[in-house]
């Protein structure tokens, strides 16, 4: 019934729509999969498809051809909701964690006061909380594990240094990584399109080439072209 009261450049719009999702079901899982590797203790890899075909449905309605292709478009819009909401989920574990070290300092403190193992009941008193509160503050902090999300998605662009580069001193990795990222962004467009999908996201070069509608042999010539710009650009500012 709805779709008979739809006219016709709505049911054109439509049925694009449903096609833009249906033949990009498989980059969900592709992305879902290459996120899912770098925090596998922190979600299910069939939440995170979950959410991706959320962010696709909405990238498929609000596309417009613009000369880029939708699949480009639909993987930033898909990893980015992947990211985003892990983000969120790193804040309320870093709550917790943080709730859970208050617990912990408040049990050595009164058991070090009672000198024996306290009871639910004492605890919850001595947090001012009721009991039902303890046990759900205690539930909680019980789920998490002391690991920040934000970690798995920070320093990539050391994936573009010389594998030889063992640099132990935190000071000159932090430069390292500053002069990279300033290299980079040098760095045309498609270029900073191949290293991201390559290094970040970590696509083969096949996948690559899909998304961006070339072969793979060119898209290792712009990789290898696009590390060379970049070391001598780092060169250049005298970073290396």
């Amino acid at each position: 019934m709805l779709q008979q009261s739809l006219t016709p450049a709505q049911r054109y719009a439509a049925s694009n729509v449903d096609t833009l999702v249906e033949n990009s079901m498989p980059l969900v899982r592709k992305i879902a999969w290459h996120v899912h590797a770098r925090v596998a203790s922190a979600i299910e890899v069939e939440d995170l498809i979950q959410i991706g075909m959320i962010a696709l449905i909405e990238a498929a309605r609000g596309y417009e051809d613009r000369g880029h292709a939708f699949s480009t478009y639909a993987s930033m819009r898909i990893r980015g909701a992947m990211i985003d909401h892990l983000r969120r989920e790193a804040r309320v574990a870093r709550s917790a964690i943080r709730r859970r070290r208050e617990l912990t300092a408040v049990r050595s403190r009164l058991e070090q006061r009672l000198l024996r193992t306290a009871t639910d009941i004492e605890m919850a008193a001595e947090m001012g909380l009721t009991l039902e509160a303890y046990h759900d503050v205690l539930t909680a902090t019980q789920q998490i594990r002391d690991e920040s999300i934000d970690d798995a998605y920070s320093d990539h662009l050391l994936d573009f240094a010389d594998d030889t580069e063992q640099a132990d001193d935190a000071m000159m990795r932090e430069q390292l990584a500053e002069a990279l990222k300033h290299a980079v962004g040098r760095l045309n467009e498609r270029e900073q399109t191949i290293l991201q999908l390559y290094f970040v996201e970590e696509l083969n070069l096949d996948e690559i080439g899909l998304i961006l509608g070339v072969g793979a042999a060119r898209v290792c010539q712009i990789k290898k072209a696009a590390l060379t710009k970049a070391r001598a650009f780092m060169d250049a500012d005298a970073f290396v």
